[in-house]
């Protein structure tokens, strides 16, 4: 006879899972995932919250690597590396087909998730475009005629409307529209159109 080894779930286990179901276009169910974990549900919930904050995390999770290697990757300074950052990881999202998917598996749930002030996700991004634009404010390299702040807020929402134009208005996404709101950007921090 044997022994069976059998190791308890974690709270990382827990959202790996979660991370590779979203990215398959499976949908995630916490009680299916504590069912799957061999852990009860009250357990599950302390270890990541509830469905939408453990969604949040997954995007995040996504959203993170690719604004580091957008800020480590994009040549210049000032206005044209911000906008440079901005084109490269909007650009990337725009084409992200597990994103695609999520958007279409139920519109109004994933714009709740990626755009709701609520949302772990669009906090996120504003508080890390921010931090971008106080370190070109630091530097002497951007000049923005807006606080910095608001000006954070306002290219998020603007990229959100062109990622996410298909759920918002009926029009599906398109790269010339992002190329607009690189302009937009571009002006918004003081630079020429």
């Amino acid at each position: 006879m044997t022994a069976r080894t059998t190791t308890k779930a974690t709270p990382a286990d827990a959202f790996k899972r979660a991370r590779r179901m979203w990215l398959k276009g499976e949908r995630i169910h916490l009680a299916s995932l504590s069912d799957e974990l061999n852990i009860g549900r009250a357990t599950l919930f302390r270890w990541v919250g509830n469905k939408d904050l453990l969604i949040g995390e997954v995007l995040w999770s996504l959203y993170e690597p690719l604004r580091l290697e957008a800020l480590a990757t994009t040549p210049g300074e000032g206005v044209d590396y911000i906008v440079g950052v901005y084109r490269k990881i909007n650009s990337t999202i725009l084409h992200f087909e597990p994103l695609r998917r999520f958007i279409n598996q139920d519109p109004e749930y994933a714009l709740r998730i990626l755009t709701s002030s609520q949302s772990t996700l669009h906090a996120r991004t504003v508080e890390a475009n921010t931090r971008t634009l106080k370190d070109q404010v630091a530097q002497g390299k951007i000049n923005p005629p807006l606080s910095v702040d608001s000006l954070s807020y306002f290219m998020v929402r603007l990229a959100e409307s062109c990622l996410y134009s298909d759920i918002i208005g009926g029009r599906e996404p398109r790269d010339e529209e992002l190329e607009d709101a690189c302009t937009a950007v571009r002006i918004l921090l003081g630079g020429k159109a």
